[in-house]
């Protein structure tokens, strides 16, 4: 792609960007809906305004903390994220996906402390896990996120292989495809590369739509860079992206993969690109991070101006992004 199409792609993207925030201002700011849409957009400090009017109004609304704790999560800012999804089990005790995102917010946090602190957050990560999963014994993504940390975690912080094993059949009545994923991640962390390269295939063909299908071609993608099958992974991800026809966050994981693997920055870049102009903006690849992740490929790349209006992009939608800080004073 040429550096002036670029550049033109990168000023449409502010200038849209400008214009939503500019509605979001006009827009009563009082609404779960409203916070969840700015979210989902990727306005994180619109969708922060929200929900501190909603919480001034009532401390003691429940969905309003667990979003505040999800934005929060987007944002890098894991004791912030912490401390409201707290605040929302507090509130709603039996809610099995705050239980859930509590625990993910321990996760977050347990991998980037040091010995002592990861170690008791990890602990906290598998109880919240298994409180959800016992709270709803059909709450997949539960189960799926309960049966990684099983995979990951050694014996002495509740892991287990044989646990994880229990959860894949769990899994093959409720979520065929997550069940696939599982068992690919069992067999790669016993180094079955064959059994997992099966298993990966597998949940391609179990996938239900295309977001799925595309998300599963991506997924067996990343796990050719990890076996240093470069041709592989590139071939796999390119049928991802051709699955995904709505541009959505499984293109984001694509362009992360080549990213890592050092191979087609401009193909990266492009995904980028699509997925920030698409209709399919969520949570699980917030647009501030996007246009930060294009602004640090178009910097290694010699693309000074582009990386800074990118930077400037991802500002507007969340200043307090803690990456974006980290990139634009050089740490």
């Amino acid at each position: 792609m040429r550096i002036e199409s670029k550049i033109k792609r990168a000023l449409a993207a502010v200038l849209s960007m400008a214009a939503l925030s500019a509605v979001s201002f006009a827009a009563p700011l009082d609404t779960l809906d409203t916070a969840q849409s700015a979210f989902r957009h990727g306005r994180a400090d619109d969708a922060l305004r929200a929900l501190d009017a909603m919480l001034q109004q009532n401390a003691e609304n429940a969905a309003a903390w667990n979003l505040q704790c999800r934005v929060y999560l987007a944002q890098g800012r894991w004791d912030d994220a912490i401390a409201s999804c707290q605040r929302s089990v507090q509130i709603a005790e039996d809610n099995s996906e705050y239980h859930l995102w509590l625990g993910r917010a321990y996760g977050e946090k347990a991998s980037r402390s040091a010995l002592l602190t990861a170690y008791r957050m990890a602990k906290r990560t598998h109880s919240e896990f298994n409180t959800a999963v016992a709270l709803d014994a059909n709450n997949r993504g539960a189960l799926s996120d309960l049966g990684e940390y099983d995979v990951e975690a050694p014996k002495m912080l509740g892991g287990g292989y044989d646990k994880a094993e229990t959860i894949v059949d769990r899994l093959d009545s409720l979520d065929p495809a997550r069940a696939d994923e599982l068992r690919a991640r069992i067999a790669e962390a016993k180094k079955d590369y064959p059994g997992a390269e099966q298993e990966w295939r597998a949940r391609i063909s179990a996938s239900r739509s295309p977001e799925e299908t595309a998300q599963a071609w991506m997924d067996l993608g990343a796990f050719y860079r990890r076996r240093g099958r470069a041709d592989d992974m590139l071939s796999a991800l390119k049928n991802g992206a051709a699955e995904d026809k709505d541009h959505g966050p499984a293109l984001v994981d694509g362009a992360s993969t080549l990213i890592s693997a050092h191979r087609e920055p401009a193909l990266a870049a492009q995904w980028l690109h699509e997925y920030l102009e698409g209709n399919a903006l969520g949570e699980a690849a917030p647009a501030f991070a996007v246009h930060a992740q294009l602004g640090d490929l178009l910097k290694k790349q010699g693309d000074a101006p582009g990386a800074e209006r990118e930077f400037a992009a991802a500002r507007a939608l969340s200043a307090n992004y803690a990456r974006v800080a980290a990139r634009n004073t050089g740490n």
